[in-house]
C-alpha cells in the first residue's frame, strides 16, 4: 500500500514523527482560538510568548543532547561550529515572523480556515525544493500539489462570499475584493514557512549534516530568542514584558500548554525534517484539515459548510494522488556509503 511504503516512511520513527507532527500543529490552533477573548483578541502578550517558548525549546534541546553526550562534547561542538549558528539566523528570523504571524491571523480566522488558507505553501514549497535540493517534482507530484492549492482557493472563495463579506457595500464584486489585510498576512506567514522549511532542511542535511541535531537546534533556538527580543525592542515593550502583571497573564494553564505545545513542536519538526521532507511536511499539514474541521465543530460549534467539505476533499484527494508517488528521501548512511565508494562531496546533499 502506498501509505505503508518506505518512500514515504522510511522508518517507524519517521512515521511517528508524521502523527506526531499532525497531532501538535491540530492542537496548536485549537489551543490558540480557546485563549482569545471575545473581541478576537489576547489578554497576554503574544510575543512574549513566542520568545518564552523558544527559551523552552532551547533548554530542551540541552537537555535531551546532554542525555546523550558530555557537558564537554557540548561545549566542543559548539565552539567548533559557531558558524553554523550565523546560518540558522536566517530560518530562526522567518519562523519568529511565522510564529508571530500565528496568533494575529488565528484572531481573524478560524482554526479550519487558517490551515486550508495556509496550504498555499506547497506550490512555493515545490519551487524552493527544486531549487534547493537540484530534485525535480515529477507531473503528478506538481499535479497534487496544483490540487491542493485549488482546495485551498475554494475554501478562501467561499469565506469572502459569507454573509459578512456579501453586505459590504464597499465589496465591487471584483476578483480584489477578495483580498484583505488578513490574507496578505497570511501570504506572508506562507512566504516564512516556505523558506524557513526548506532553508532549515538544507542546513539539516546538508551543511550541518554532521552536526548533532539537537546542537543544530540550539542554534536555532538561541538565533530566534534574539529575534524575538528584537521584535519586543523594536515595539516598545521589552520591558513591559516581563513585569509582574504581564507575566501573570502568561502563566495561566491554557497559554502555559499553548508554549509546552509550540515547544513540543520545533523539537518534532527538526526530526521530521532530518527524517522526510518539506514536501511531506505540507501535506501533513494537510492531513490536519479534517480532524481540525471536525474538533472545531465540537469544541467552538464553528460550522462547516459545503464550501469547506469540498475544500477538504480536493485536498484529500491531493494527498492521495501525492502519496502514490511521493518524494523519495535518501538515508544520511545512503549517502556516506556512497561518498565511501568514491562519490564527490558535491553529490552529498543531491537527493533528500
Amino acid at each position: 500500500m502506498a501509505w505503508c511504503s518506505k518512500d514515504l516512511f522510511p522508518t517507524k520513527m519517521s512515521f511517528v514523527y508524521f502523527i506526531s507532527y499532525m497531532g501538535l500543529f491540530i492542537n496548536q490552533g485549537i489551543l490558540v482560538t480557546a485563549s482569545k477573548t471575545k473581541s478576537n483578541t489576547y489578554s497576554y502578550n503574544t510575543v512574549t510568548v513566542v520568545l518564552l517558548t523558544e527559551c523552552i525549546k532551547l533548554v530542551t534541546a540541552v537537555c535531551i543532547y546532554l542525555k546523550e553526550k558530555s557537558v564537554s562534547s557540548f561545549i566542543s561542538e559548539f565552539a567548533s561550529n559557531k558558524e553554523t549558528l550565523l546560518y540558522y539566523f536566517v530560518p530562526a528570523g522567518l519562523y519568529c515572523f511565522y510564529n508571530n504571524l500565528q496568533f494575529e491571523n488565528l484572531a481573524n480566522y478560524d482554526p479550519t480556515t487558517y490551515y486550508l488558507l495556509l496550504q498555499f505553501r506547497v506550490v512555493v514549497t515545490g519551487v524552493v525544493f527544486q531549487i534547493v535540493f537540484q530534485k525535480h517534482l515529477s507531473r503528478i507530484q506538481w499535479m497534487s500539489l496544483v490540487f491542493l492549492t485549488f482546495g485551498c482557493i475554494v475554501k478562501e472563495y467561499g469565506r469572502m462570499s459569507g454573509s459578512d463579506v456579501k453586505h459590504d457595500e464597499s465589496k465591487d464584486g471584483s476578483i480584489w475584493s477578495y483580498f484583505d489585510l488578513h490574507l496578505l498576512l497570511i501570504l506572508v506567514q506562507v512566504f516564512c514557512s516556505c523558506f524557513a522549511g526548506v532553508y532549515n532542511e538544507y542546513l539539516l542535511k546538508g551543511k550541518g549534516c554532521d552536526i548533532h541535531i539537537m546542537m543544530q537546534n540550539v542554534f536555532m533556538y538561541l538565533d530566534s530568542i534574539v529575534c524575538n527580543a528584537l521584535v519586543l525592542t523594536y515595539k516598545g515593550q521589552i520591558v513591559d514584558a516581563f513585569t509582574v502583571s504581564s507575566l501573570s497573564s502568561i502563566f495561566q494553564v491554557n497559554v502555559i500548554f499553548i508554549m509546552l505545545n509550540n515547544a513540543a513542536i520545533g523539537i518534532v519538526v527538526s526530526l521530521f525534517l532530518r527524517s522526510l521532507n518539506s514536501i511531506l511536511k505540507t501535506f501533513a499539514s494537510a492531513l490536519e484539515l479534517m480532524f481540525t474541521a471536525v474538533l472545531c465543530w465540537i469544541i467552538f460549534g464553528i460550522a462547516i459548510d459545503w464550501y469547506t467539505v469540498l475544500a477538504i476533499l480536493i485536498v484529500s484527494a491531493a494527498t492521495f494522488l501525492y502519496a502514490q508517488n511521493p518524494v523519495v528521501n535518501k538515508a544520511k548512511n545512503e549517502m556516506v556509503h556512497s561518498k565511501e565508494n568514491g562519490a564527490s562531496d558535491s553529490k552529498k546533499i543531491e537527493s533528500v
